[in-house]
């Protein structure tokens, strides 16, 4: 007997109680989840208290939601019941938005499969732009897809404040592909930002060290191949099809690309809606 907690069982009663197989008990034993009041350090055998009942079932049910093991931890410890519905409102909150993506990437792969790809590169409008010779400061990252929005917004902005020192920006932001980006490719991504003055983002750089891969570069003057899309089209997939409507019209017109695809961000992003124009999805080409 537990003098504070009432009654002690065996694993094989808790288990009837609870609803749970032995085996499932030792499972969340070794993962933390649910530990034994007791253990005879004899036998080995476990012995719960009947109030753990409620936290055993709790988290056989969070197991049925494919949470992760960490995320049934943060949940089964919360404070109280109102934290804990808290934390399992914002699991399933990214569980929707994931499977929103995959909704819409296996809508865009039928289309594919289906050969009704001409039919959705139709949409796109392709055009060709000179862009003259620009100074950049840059961070480079190796990063899979679902941390690239992040680290863009991030990097982006620590290289516009740092624009500040390096005479302002001197155009349009933006991200240089140099490896594809998915879930199992890391790139490198590099986020690039014009600025006005050479010597002074080369010293900006030089005092920041190797912090976050940043470096100057000088891109030289190109002509770009380009569609713009919305905000609503950036996400994945259907910016995949804005690219490949790009690299479908640059092969019917005979070009090829002189260097990384990327992602040219002329918009304030904050203040755009769904369907404002924020950017454009570009190859350079020769």
């Amino acid at each position: 007997m537990d003098p504070e907690n009432g009654e002690l069982l065996g694993i094989g009663a808790f288990a009837a109680r609870a609803r749970l197989s032995a085996k499932a008990l030792r499972l969340y034993d070794r993962l933390g989840l649910l530990t034994p009041a007791r253990v005879d350090e004899v036998t080995g055998y476990r012995f719960y208290r009947a109030g753990q009942v409620e936290r055993a079932r709790l988290v056989a049910l969070l197991r049925q939601l494919d949470m992760p093991l960490a995320r049934i931890a943060e949940v089964v410890d919360a404070d109280d019941g109102a934290a804990a519905a808290d934390r399992l409102a914002a699991y399933w909150a990214d569980v929707e938005a994931r499977l929103a993506g995959q909704r819409t990437l296996a809508e865009f792969l039928r289309g594919r499969l289906s050969g009704r790809s001409s039919e959705m590169y139709g949409k796109f409008v392709v055009e060709t732009v000179d862009v003259p010779q620009q100074v950049l400061i840059t961070e480079t990252r190796h990063t899979l897809a679902d941390e690239l929005p992040a680290w863009i917004g991030a990097a982006l902005g620590r290289l516009e404040r740092g624009a500040a020192e390096c005479g302002g920006v001197a155009g349009a932001p933006f991200v240089a592909y140099h490896a594809e980006v998915s879930v199992e490719s890391d790139g490198p991504a590099e986020a690039c930002v014009p600025v006005a003055d050479e010597a002074a983002a080369r010293a900006w750089v030089e005092a920041r060290g190797r912090a976050r891969e940043t470096a100057v570069r000088v891109e030289p003057a190109q002509r770009l191949a380009y569609t713009r899309i919305t905000k609503a089209q950036v996400a994945h997939p259907q910016i995949l099809a804005a690219f490949e409507a790009v690299e479908q019209w640059m092969a019917a017109g005979g070009l090829t690309a002189a260097g990384p695809c990327r992602e040219v961000y002329f918009a304030d992003w904050d203040a755009a809606g769904a369907e404002d124009p924020v950017c454009d999805v570009a190859f350079p080409v020769r």
